[in-house]
């Protein structure tokens, strides 16, 4: 009885230990060394009020961020030295129109804060 026990319990510690070493050699999942946290606030630009339902997104990967009613923001993005976000204007019907935008960061920070204007179409 005592031989099951002791199988088990060293069992169970080999299992934590390899669970350690994998995370040490490979980190998390949410372990975003080279990513860059993009956040902000999208807001029009004749009421200077804040948009909902405008995306924002990352040209050179697939992440994006629709804002919520506060006109806020945010996402991780893949770091590089010239990052393009796409801004569009995605449930015209709710607030007016508001014409697409890109804008270019050039070298940023792993944390950017962003504070738009859009222009209604």
């Amino acid at each position: 009885m005592k031989r099951k026990q002791l199988r088990i319990l060293f069992g169970s510690l080999s299992f934590t230990t390899a669970l350690f070493v994998f995370q040490a050699c490979y980190g998390m999942p949410q372990d975003m060394q080279d990513d860059v946290y993009i956040n902000g606030q999208i807001v029009s630009g004749n009421t200077n009020l804040p948009l909902n339902g405008i995306k924002v997104e990352s040209e050179l990967s697939a992440h994006y961020a629709i804002t919520n009613s506060q006109g806020q923001f945010a996402f991780y993005t893949p770091w590089t030295e010239s990052l393009k976000l796409s801004i569009e204007d995605t449930d015209h019907a709710s607030d007016g129109s508001y014409k697409s935008k890109d804008t270019v960061l050039i070298n940023p920070g792993r944390e950017v804060f962003l504070k738009l204007k859009l222009e209604e179409n």
